[in-house]
């Protein structure tokens, strides 16, 4: 007996020793390959991709109990750092470098984007951002909703002209008026702290902005800037752009932190005053 389960044992682990290398020789099942990620439908220009298709927002354009169009809405608009470049659903003023004084020549580069301190972006930039803008239009007065920020500005269109000695803000004294179907918005009283866009175009307290808004039917806004500053530039110049309905969007919370590490160890600068 003893013999017997020798026999039969030394079998077992011959068969057992024999399976080992088939086992480890069997390969693990090919992983499927990644898919790549599908392209963007709807790029924002210079600043990655919507995601989502803008709904179907067919129809004519909606009118206020005045019969002036209504301009209320969330409005997907494109995103412009620099004023002077073409873009999506933007055209840009190639010459401005033409059209500085000496002073805008010597400002023209700008050190440091003192956003980076989380200050005020400034009316311009904040429209020029890449985060949408809600507008509520109300007898006399129109609120736009910058998601940019959280910020919020005031125009009215009730007849009111500019105040004298204004005070100097980082977005401006705005008032409006009815050009036909086109709301021309005339904005004075800017401070000498911000820049025009991303790219850093200067401007004065001198500014004046003229922006022309026109609903051209229920799901497009035409919209042109003009920018009037004697200080910066010989001559007046614009930027001329389209946007887009967006009735499923609502405005998201948007924190600015002073905790900005770039600032805090040293990677931004504030340039050597002059």
């Amino acid at each position: 007996m003893m013999t017997f389960s020798k026999s039969i044992m030394t079998a077992v682990l011959g068969i057992a020793m024999a399976a080992v290398p088939a086992m480890a020789q069997t390969k693990a099942p090919a992983k499927a390959p990644a898919k790549a990620p599908a392209p963007c439908e709807h790029p924002v220009d210079g600043y990655g991709c919507v995601a989502s298709r803008p709904p179907a927002t067919e129809g004519p354009t909606p009118r206020m109990a005045d019969g002036k169009p209504d301009l209320s809405g969330v409005w997907q608009h494109p995103f412009v750092p620099d004023m002077t470049k073409d873009g999506a659903e933007q055209k840009g003023e190639a010459n401005v470098a033409q059209l500085f004084t000496p002073w805008g020549k010597a400002n023209a580069v700008e050190e440091f984007d003192y956003t980076a301190f989380c200050l005020p972006l400034g009316y311009v930039r904040s429209i020029n951002s890449p985060m949408p803008l809600e507008i509520e239009q109300r007898p006399g007065r129109i609120v736009m909703l910058y998601e940019m920020n959280n910020t919020f500005h005031m125009v009215y269109t009730d007849g009111r002209p500019h105040p004298k000695d204004l005070e100097p803000t980082w977005f401006g004294h705005s008032i409006g008026k009815w050009d036909g179907d086109t709301l021309v918005i005339d904005t004075v009283g800017f401070n000498d702290q911000t820049r025009l866009d991303t790219q850093g175009h200067p401007h004065t307290d001198k500014l004046h902005l003229i922006e022309r808004f026109t609903r051209t039917d229920l799901g497009h806004l035409s919209y042109e800037m003009t920018v009037e500053d004697p200080g910066a530039y010989t001559k007046p110049w614009k930027n001329v752009r389209t946007f887009q309905l967006r009735p499923d969007w609502e405005l998201l919370e948007y924190n600015c932190n002073e905790n900005n590490k770039e600032v805090m160890e040293g990677h931004l600068k504030a340039p050597a005053k002059k």
